[in-house]
């Protein structure tokens, strides 16, 4: 960074207008010695501390400068409120008026019947210099509103940029989403339905009770597998839009359709108040269904309870699991159904425990203010 650029940038602008006034005051006392008369002094007066307004009045205060012009061959005065002016304004007429006007000015001679005497090739060649003089500070204040209008422009470009940047991305998730959906659906649903139609077969063909309810128990929780993936692929579709949002959801009233065809042998106690939200409601059934799936595949042949409370300060829901009577199957696992359950407690401002019991078996529990801050 340069010195000028760092002097511009550290300055305030009342230092800036404080020094533009005493230069211009010893500009004007350089010139004049001891040679002003009091009206000659007030002009420098009311030109000099006309610079504090140059921001708000460019043309007024070009205006009071002048006179000072017209009495003393001075420059800081004229030539920062022409600079100012120049800056401010996209009038390229009035601009050349008031280079004009402060080229006569300068020209003029006071008093001023001295000025219409002499050599006129003289007054003429002091005209031209004198706006020459006057061009350069319209130049500058041009060139600095016009730096003003690139910068601004660059940053409009820059916002349109990141807009660009934005919907493309926005453009890459939709398509992966829509990739991933059809992905879940060619593979996962095929896999599935297989299963079901594989269940039911087998709960028509076999003799066995045992085997026909376990074949119908699949068959039940294939079928709603196959239900929440329509829905799961419905959501990776909307992409965000309002069909994400008006689709269906699962609710407390699912609860008990959800433990009937856990293929548990579980209990279902209590209840939660009627008012939780929607978020709440969805939180809970996911917890129960994330408990029961465990249940299902760590602990073979136990029991559980679902038991719903509530009191002044908190809801919940608390799953408990008997010891497993047989072995578990290994099954292939994310390990990420708990994390899920806590990130979920966690936007309701909850709890999620998951801790073993005593008796061999294990405990989930879920934990959320009744109004959460």
């Amino acid at each position: 960074m340069s010195t000028s650029r760092a002097l511009r940038h550290g300055l305030p602008p009342w230092a800036v207008d404080v020094g533009l006034v005493v230069l211009a005051v010893l500009d004007a006392w350089l010139n004049l010695f001891d040679e002003g008369t009091p009206l000659v002094w007030s002009c420098v007066a009311i030109g000099s501390a006309g610079l504090f307004l140059r921001r708000r009045f460019p043309l007024t205060v070009f205006l009071l400068t002048l006179p000072m012009t017209v009495f003393m061959d001075v420059a800081v005065a004229p030539i920062a409120a022409l600079y100012t002016l120049a800056a401010a304004t996209r009038d390229r007429r009035l601009l050349v008026g008031c280079a004009l006007l402060h080229a006569a000015a300068g020209t003029l001679a006071w008093p001023l019947t001295d000025s219409f005497t002499g050599d006129r090739t003289w007054t003429l060649i002091q005209f031209v210099y004198t706006l020459a003089t006057a061009i350069a500070p319209v130049l500058c204040g041009q060139l600095v509103q016009a730096r003003h209008d690139v910068a601004r422009q660059l940053e409009e470009v820059e916002e349109a940029r990141e807009h660009e940047r934005a919907l493309h991305a926005q453009t890459v998730l939709a398509r992966e989403r829509a990739q991933l959906a059809r992905e879940m659906h060619d593979v996962v649903s095929h896999q599935v339905s297989l299963i079901a139609v594989q269940a039911g077969a087998l709960q028509v063909a076999s003799a066995d009770p045992d085997a026909r309810e376990a074949a119908r128990t699949i068959r039940s929780l294939s079928v709603n597998t196959l239900d929440e993936l329509r829905h799961m692929v419905t959501l990776l579709r909307a992409s965000g839009g309002k069909e994400t949002e008006l689709a269906p959801q699962p609710t407390l009233a699912d609860l008990q359709r959800l433990i009937a065809n856990s293929g548990i042998e579980t209990t279902l106690t209590g209840k939660l108040p009627p008012d939780i939200s929607t978020t709440a409601q969805r939180t809970v059934y996911r917890t129960v269904q994330e408990a029961l799936t465990n249940v299902r595949k760590h602990a073979p042949g136990a029991r559980a309870e679902v038991h719903l409370w509530h009191d002044a300060h908190h809801y919940g829901v608390t799953i408990t699991n008997t010891a497993p009577t047989r072995p578990a199957v290994p099954l292939p696992s994310a390990r990420q159904g708990l994390i899920g359950l806590r990130e979920r407690a966690e936007l309701l401002h909850g709890t999620f425990t998951a801790e073993p019991t005593p008796q061999g078996g294990y405990k989930v529990e879920l934990r959320a203010p009744a109004r959460p801050d």
